[in-house]
């Protein structure tokens, strides 16, 4: 398979295989090293650290590579807090509480946002790569970033998404097919709008932007690689793949549910975060769901939802934890990382070659 050069070269890495920036821990230092010594461009899925947190995590990658890697953030959402809401959304919330035994969530009054700081430590540490979640930076802080050198990488759902990202000054985008586990990226249109398969999406994607295209959503197996690359991909990102990967801090509960389902057991729901994702059905998707409930925007949602969540890992209960997972789950694998990145370039060769 002829890889195409020019993202590779300008990543600094030797295989089109890209490490989604899972955040909430599954993209553990370890991991992030693995993918990169491996060829690949491994990513920390800053989306919920702390400044603190974050120079913590390069510096514990630093140690074990000296190759390049990403950090992944997401773009600032600051809906106003509305005390009625937020009872309400308790007030739904309460049987879980009651299962797990928690208290309810209180918010403050203005939400914590640490973009601008992990922006700085972005250029402090001298990041080779950031790639951008839920939308578009400032222009200054874009100029910023590249001043120092950084490549920056856009996401979107759509091509005019994409087209944005190009027209902001983005490096490279990512064209999130809707088959992909986790957060939609979606910033432009509505959500229902934004759910175009990556087979779909991806050629249109090449076809209205001048820079490289990453393709997203649902790719498991060289043979994804390889379709991705004929829809004229630069590489791929990858993110269920990795979920249960040796590296992952995906806890147990969630690797073995992702192992264990097929591809019609997931669905996109806003009930844990207050923004579509997909995920793996559970107890908690299927009760909350019913209820039909107008439930708090992003990131209100998921700070309310965040206590459950880590109690339900705490206990090992895949009942009330987000199982964030793309569609390609029959094709997932519990291997160490830089085995897999050796064998989906094999596959991807020998699928290649038997055309």
């Amino acid at each position: 398979m002829a890889v195409r050069p020019e993202l590779l070269m300008r990543l600094r890495i030797e295989q089109p295989i890209i490490q989604a920036g899972m955040a909430g821990g599954v993209t553990t230092p370890e991991l992030v090293a693995e993918v990169t010594k491996a060829g690949g461009l491994g990513t920390i899925g800053a989306g919920y650290m702390t400044a603190e947190t974050l120079r913590s995590a390069v510096q514990l990658v630093k140690k074990q590579t000296s190759g390049p890697f990403a950090v992944n953030v997401f773009v600032p959402e600051n809906p106003e807090v509305v005390a009625e809401d937020v009872q309400a959304a308790n007030e739904k919330l309460s049987l879980i509480h009651k299962e797990l035994k928690l208290e309810p969530q209180a918010m403050p009054e203005k939400l914590p946002s640490f973009f601008e700081e992990q922006l700085e430590i972005i250029i402090e540490e001298e990041i080779a790569v950031c790639s951008f979640t839920f939308g578009i930076p400032s222009a200054a802080q874009i100029e910023r970033l590249k001043a120092h050198g950084v490549f920056l990488i856009g996401t979107a759902t759509t091509v005019e998404e994409a087209v944005q990202n190009e027209q902001a000054g983005m490096d490279a985008v990512v064209a999130q097919g809707s088959e992909a586990g986790g957060h939609r990226g979606t910033f432009v249109e509505s959500f229902g709008k934004a759910m175009i398969g990556t087979m779909a999406l991806v050629p249109q994607v090449v076809d209205g932007v001048d820079i490289p295209v990453i393709a997203a959503g649902g790719i498991m197996d060289g043979r994804g690689i390889l379709a991705a690359h004929a829809l004229g991909a630069g590489a791929v990102q990858m993110g269920t793949a990795f979920l249960t990967s040796r590296e992952s801090g995906a806890p147990q509960a969630h690797q073995d549910a992702v192992l264990m389902s097929k591809e019609t057991d997931t669905a996109v729901t806003s009930i844990f975060s207050g923004k579509p994702a997909r995920g793996i059905a559970n107890k908690m998707m299927i009760w909350m769901e019913a209820l039909e409930h107008n439930w708090p925007p992003y990131p209100i949602q998921n700070m309310l939802t965040q206590p459950i969540r880590k109690e339900a890992a705490k206990q090992n209960e895949p009942a009330f934890m987000s199982l964030w997972s793309g569609q390609g789950t029959r094709l997932s694998v519990q291997e160490p990382a830089g085995a897999m990145i050796k064998r989906l370039m094999e596959e991807a060769e020998e699928t290649w070659e038997s055309l």
